[in-house]
């Protein structure tokens, strides 16, 4: 996360900023129910930690952290992002916004169980719906995005996704 932010052309997280992330995803891990680590997943998925990323929008306005919908963001010129900007971005991933869900509710949606559970609520998060393990239809989704998600959670960092495409 140190070495997150100079990608997108803005100032890297301080170590400051960082232990912020951290606090903010154990205190939304206790009051949403989300396991902090799946939290963590999400947020390395979706922008590296960089607590400056930019806002995506392919037809969703997708801010901060976790890319949430309609949710929090840092300004490229907060330096450092506040603490409370950070906690309500991730916040906005876990728990929701009044525009789109969270992962508590990818995770209510996803009818399987245990580790299936977490890989289907990934791709819900993604991409609005789960559709199976065929991808062919991934709905705008990244279509490696859920197995990505889930070496994350295994330890296995230093996978890209190889031999994916964007759907």
């Amino acid at each position: 996360m140190g070495k997150s932010c100079a990608q997108f052309g803005t100032k890297d997280n301080s170590p400051a900023e960082i232990q912020d992330i951290k606090s903010s995803i154990e205190a939304e891990a206790k009051s949403s129910g989300v396991d902090p680590r799946f939290i963590l997943a999400i947020v390395m998925q979706e922008t590296k930690g960089c607590t400056r990323v930019p806002t995506t929008n392919n037809g969703v306005t997708n801010p901060g952290l976790m890319q949430s919908h309609n949710g929090s963001k840092c300004e490229k010129t907060e330096v450092p992002c506040p603490k409370s900007k950070i906690a309500l971005m991730i916040k906005d991933g876990a728990s929701g916004t009044v525009h789109g869900d969270g992962l508590k509710q990818c995770l209510a949606k996803a009818k399987g169980k245990d580790a299936v559970q977490v890989y289907e609520a990934a791709r819900i998060y993604n991409s609005g719906s789960y559709k199976g393990v065929d991808l062919s239809d991934a709905n705008g989704a990244t279509k490696c995005y859920a197995s990505d998600v889930a070496n994350r959670l295994t330890g296995w960092t230093g996978a890209t996704g190889e031999g994916c495409k964007n759907a």
